[in-house]
């Protein structure tokens, strides 16, 4: 099994920043896909960005430019820099592993509610 473990979320004003961070523990082949997704409620959870062992990263449109993700393999930990912080980006954000990139991640993350208000 695998395990990840999330930090970081919080409370955050528009323009403001934060920096999530997800470690996975367990049996962790080195050939793997990292991600963040969230979910707003009353919507469906959507890819936030992904990032695969070599480095070759994805974002979602709507975070381009403003969102960073990164990835430590020595410690297996995965991060979500957040940059120029917009009410929309307000949702529940959940960090991702699985070892294949041609399908829905198979393991979650608890979850870190990010809050973005005034």
């Amino acid at each position: 099994q695998v395990q990840l473990v999330e930090s970081g979320g919080g409370l955050v004003q528009p323009g403001g920043s934060l920096r999530l961070s997800c470690a996975a523990s367990g049996s962790i082949f080195s050939i793997n896909v990292m991600g963040w997704y969230r979910q707003a409620p009353g919507k469906q959870r959507e890819l936030v960005a992904t990032i695969t062992h070599l480095g070759r990263t994805n974002y979602a449109d709507s975070v381009k430019g403003r969102f960073t993700i990164s990835r430590d393999n020595g410690k297996n930990t995965v991060f979500l820099q957040m940059n120029s912080l917009k009410p929309e980006d307000t949702a529940v954000y959940f960090c991702s592993l699985d070892f294949l990139a041609s399908r829905p991640p198979r393991y979650w993350g608890q979850g870190t509610q990010v809050t973005v208000s005034s």
